[in-house]
């Protein structure tokens, strides 16, 4: 049966966020509160479930800002510290509900016990450490409550990270490249959300216009831009620029499929 999914975005900046310190471009200056953007997150519910995607540096002040009550798992995409550096603080979710299960490539998980290796001790645990299960995942798709989550390959520069699907809704972060095999498990998509750093071309990640012909090759109903750095110009600029089905994400947008 097909789930009604909310999709929280919880941030949508680069790995150094907006505003950027020590930078006098217009952008870090703006009022815009569209334009204050925390390292990039979402949060994937259905039914009860609620499953995060990455849990970076400003994880707590995403929580806080959410009001989040409850998170079941956490997806990452890769392991750079945008996207990892928040799992100290799962600490309170973990004292509600017990062990808290984690998704990644093995090479991810490898990264996080080397980080937070007291999380990860099995003898003489620092008391108030996190509880986690590592659940080392490949491209196989997973069902969780009633949902088929589908990781996606695609490379950020030479880095091959995932991008998971949950139904008709897809979320690809730090992206450059995306081969054919795995462009085709991307379609009849409701939302996609993928990520555009900048106007430049950029060594690792898309640029808008490469994110927008990914969109229009991959033919989602609708689309959201994410993991974006003030270079990219003022939200409301950007957004008048846009195809009709594409939009800009922004911090504490929530959208619906199903």
């Amino acid at each position: 049966m097909k789930k009604k999914i909310k999709i929280q975005f919880l941030g949508t900046g680069t790995s150094q966020g907006v505003p950027m310190l020590l930078s006098d471009h217009p952008v870090n200056q703006s009022k815009n509160s569209k334009d204050k953007r925390w390292r990039s997150s979402v949060l994937v519910s259905w039914d009860d479930f609620s499953y995060l995607i990455d849990c970076g540096p400003d994880f707590r002040e995403q929580v806080l800002r959410s009001d989040i009550k409850k998170i079941h798992g956490i997806f990452f995409t890769h392991e750079h510290s945008d996207h990892i550096a928040g799992l100290d603080d799962i600490r309170p979710f973990c004292y509600q509900t017990g062990s808290m299960p984690i998704y990644g490539k093995s090479r991810v998980m490898d990264a996080l016990e080397k980080r937070y290796d007291y999380i990860f001790q099995k003898e003489n645990r620092y008391p108030g450490a996190a509880q986690v299960i590592e659940k080392r995942i490949d491209d196989t798709p997973l069902s969780l409550h009633g949902m088929v989550v589908t990781p996606i390959n695609v490379l950020h520069g030479n880095l091959d990270i995932f991008g998971y699907r949950f139904q008709n809704f897809a979320y690809l972060t730090d992206v450059k490249e995306v081969v054919a095999s795995e462009r085709e498990k991307l379609k009849g998509l409701e939302i996609m959300v993928v990520s555009a750093i900048r106007n430049k071309p950029h060594p690792t990640h898309f640029n808008l216009d490469e994110a927008l012909a990914f969109i229009q090759e991959i033919g989602p109903k609708k689309a959201y831009i994410t993991h974006i750095s003030h270079l990219l110009g003022f939200h409301d600029e950007v957004s008048k620029t846009l195809p009709e089905n594409v939009y800009l994400a922004y911090d504490g947008l929530e959208v619906f499929v199903g």
